[in-house]
């Protein structure tokens, strides 16, 4: 299928965008000293945001195809192993409520990206970038390309009911985060002793509250999601 290369260039930047947000995150919640829980989820946002962001526009590639295969792979084994300890207390609710659930349907698709291209300029895996002209690479297993694209489209879906959810009793979810920031970090966010007994919080508080928010991550994935599924379903013509 072909793409106008402005239609690409949009979904590049905002694949960067969610690049830049996942790692502002990690920044702010230094996961690796104990912080913020959902760590594993954005180092994948930030791995995915930028290697679709290479397959969307070639100039923005940063390492070979066979870098990409190995560090979904781990990704997709990861969240695998998530969603089946999941499995084991929650049941079936953990591939349609699970917060593991949806990652790893995205790394796996992502890992099948990489894996299954084929085509003209395959050696080199131009990608997307190739549909701006007259020889597109195209993806191997069409039908599983367009199963995975319903599947993404689905989880973007119900995410966008979670967000609308979220964003109509923000009292609730916000006090939430709040909270889990003034344990985790204190004093990275700025926030005092007097903000966590009810008092002001700084602006930098403020702004570490909403970027770490679940409602970020939300829109981050649903972003992913969307783009992802468009790229599935662009490769499998």
């Amino acid at each position: 299928m072909m793409a106008p290369a402005w239609v690409l260039d949009i979904l590049a930047a905002v694949m960067l965008i969610v690049a830049a947000v996942s790692a502002a995150r990690l920044a702010v919640a230094r996961p690796w000293q104990g912080g913020w829980g959902s760590g594993d989820t954005d180092v994948a946002h930030l791995l995915m945001a930028i290697a679709m962001a290479g397959m969307l526009v070639a100039g923005l590639r940063t390492q070979p195809d066979g870098g990409w295969e190995v560090l979904f792979g781990v990704l997709t084994w990861w969240f695998g192993y998530r969603v089946i300890a999941d499995a084991r207390g929650s049941g079936l609710r953990a591939l349609s409520g699970g917060r593991c659930a949806p990652h790893w349907i995205h790394s796996a698709a992502m890992l099948y990206m990489f894996a299954a291209l084929t085509g003209p300029g395959a050696g080199g895996r131009p990608g997307l970038s190739g549909m701006a002209r007259s020889a597109t690479p195209v993806l191997r297993y069409p039908a599983l390309a367009f199963v995975l694209a319903l599947i993404l489209i689905g989880y973007s879906i119900w995410d966008l009911d979670q967000l609308s959810a979220r964003r109509s009793s923000p009292a609730r979810t916000g006090g939430a985060v709040a909270g889990r920031v003034l344990v985790l970090r204190p004093a990275l966010t700025g926030i005092s002793p007097a903000g966590s007994a009810g008092g002001p919080a700084t602006a930098g508080g403020s702004v570490a509250v909403s970027l770490l928010s679940p409602g970020v991550t939300l829109g981050c994935r649903i972003a992913m999601g969307v783009t992802m599924a468009f790229m599935l379903l662009a490769l499998s013509h």
